[in-house]
This record gives structure tokens, C-alpha cells and sequence, in this order.
């Protein structure tokens, strides 16, 4: 009896001594991050996330990173946080850094999670995945087989590719924009072919409701042209019966003289302050 007691106490000693399940370490200096992946021999992945406003990002954290089976991945990985709160104190040093970051790397959405070898370099781009830590850590697994020469020329290629597509789609807003100013609708037109360039179905549906919406801005008296346009949209949707659900309803508030589409003056708060910079939040790269 005496002995398992003691044998009892000497199991609580050990349990007493024994360390907890550390949470993995996230660094938020990359800089800082460069230089022990090269000590450890680690790659770096990379967080780029808005802590207190992101859902994605937040159920990410939650649902994977702060899960003892994520541990795993420091096996690999040396891990960083670059956040980009709406309220979380931080010091101008740390804003203009993670700003630098986001540039250079091309963040436009919340969470994106970037790969890189010790130096540096992209390898891989993902972002919220549904599932858990342990299919996470496969899923991160699976991607470091893109750090070749051949991988990292791919998504470079990639990300070009994207950067050319956001800079052609915002030169063609921007004519839409003036065209609009202008009252006129050829330009705003041709501006939203080049935006969208050859497409069709429902594709080609949403551009010809873009263009009625253009047609009522520039001239609300205009029903006939915004109709003969939606009538157009509605036949590129057939077969995507949520759409066309959408675009009859459109439909039927034009033909009865509505402007479904009208912009709505928004009166501004008493003390309002200007709105910060626009931040996306989504599933991720």
C-alpha cells in the first residue's frame, strides 16, 4: 500500500516537473527570421495577417497556428508574424517594416501565407485552409516541393502575371471613372471590354450589367439601352439560374422606372474621421 503511494506522489513529482507544450515561437522581424532559418537550416513561412479584424485570419490562428499539433511545422519552418491590426498598439519602426513587406511581396488579401527559402525567396502561396492543424502541416509539406529554381521561376511568373491583371484592371476603372465624369458611354464601354477582355457566359453576363449600370449613371432617362443590355446578360447567364434570378429582379425594377443601381448618398457622422487604407480580408493568396 505504502508503495503505491509513493509511487503515486513520485508520478505527480514528475508530471509537476515536467515542461508544458511550448506554442510554437513566431518571430516578427524578418529580417531576424533570415538569419536563424540559415543557422537552423529552416525555410520561413510567413503570416501576413490583421489580428483583431481578419476573420479568416483569426479562425486560421485559432482553428491551426495556436494548436499544439502545429508544432510540427517548426520542424521546418522558422515562423514569422507580420500583422497589420486596426487597433493593437505598435511602433512606427514595426508599421513602416511590415508595410515594406507587404509591398515588396505583393499582399493584397488577409491571411496570406508566403514560403521562402533562408534567403528569402517565394516558393509558395496559400492562405486559410479548412481542417485542422495536422492536414495544415500536410498541406505546407506538400508545398515546400515547389522550392526548386523551377518552382520559384513558376510563381514569380505567376505573381507577374496577377500584378499585370490588377494593373490593367485598375487603368480600366480608371477610365470607366472618367468616362462616367464625361457622360460618355462609348469610352466607359470599351473600357469594360478591356477590362474583361474575351469572355463568355456568366462572365460576359456581369459585364453587360456593368455596362447597364454605366449606361443608367451616365444617363438614368436612358431605359432602353440599360434594357436592351440587361436582356443581354440575361441570355449569357442562362443556365446559372442564381444569377438570372438576380438579374430579372434588376430587370424588373428598370422597366418599372427604378434605378436599382443608383449610388446612395451616405451622410458622414458627426466627428467622423477620414477612412484608413481599404484592407482585404479572405481565404487568402
Amino acid at each position: 500500500m505504502r508503495t503505491t503511494k509513493n509511487l503515486a506522489t513520485l508520478a505527480f513529482a514528475l508530471l509537476a516537473i515536467l515542461p508544458a507544450v511550448a506554442a510554437p515561437t513566431w518571430l516578427t522581424d524578418l529580417d531576424e527570421a533570415k538569419k536563424v532559418a540559415a543557422k537552423e537550416k529552416k525555410d520561413i513561412l510567413v503570416d501576413f495577417t490583421g489580428s483583431d479584424w481578419c476573420g479568416w485570419c483569426i479562425k486560421l490562428k485559432k482553428e491551426v497556428f495556436d494548436l499544439p499539433a502545429f508544432e510540427a511545422a517548426t520542424k521546418k519552418f522558422v515562423l514569422v508574424e507580420l500583422d497589420f491590426p486596426n487597433k493593437k498598439p505598435q511602433s512606427d519602426e514595426v508599421k513602416t517594416k511590415n508595410r515594406a513587406a507587404q509591398q515588396k511581396y505583393g499582399i493584397t488579401g488577409f491571411p496570406t501565407i508566403l514560403l521562402m527559402d533562408a534567403q528569402g525567396e517565394v516558393y509558395a502561396r496559400t492562405g486559410y485552409k479548412a481542417g485542422g492543424p495536422e492536414k495544415y502541416v500536410s498541406h505546407l509539406q506538400e508545398l515546400t516541393k515547389q522550392n526548386t529554381p523551377e518552382g520559384k521561376k513558376a510563381l514569380a511568373a505567376e505573381a507577374k502575371t496577377a500584378a499585370e491583371a490588377g494593373a490593367k484592371r485598375a487603368a480600366a476603372s480608371a477610365k470607366v471613372k472618367a468616362a462616367i465624369e464625361a457622360k460618355d458611354f462609348a469610352a466607359g464601354s470599351a473600357a469594360y471590354d478591356e477590362m474583361y477582355g474575351a469572355v463568355s457566359g456568366p462572365q460576359k453576363a456581369i459585364l453587360n450589367m456593368n455596362k447597364a449600370i454605366l449606361s443608367l449613371r451616365i444617363d438614368a432617362e436612358n431605359k432602353e439601352r440599360a434594357l436592351k443590355l440587361i436582356d443581354a446578360a440575361l441570355a449569357d447567364a442562362a443556365g446559372n439560374e442564381s444569377l438570372v434570378s438576380r438579374i430579372k429582379a434588376d430587370r424588373e425594377k428598370v422597366a418599372a422606372g427604378e434605378n436599382p443601381f443608383a449610388p446612395k448618398a451616405v451622410a458622414p457622422k458627426s466627428g467622423a474621421k477620414p477612412a484608413a487604407e481599404a484592407k482585404k480580408s479572405d481565404q487568402g493568396a
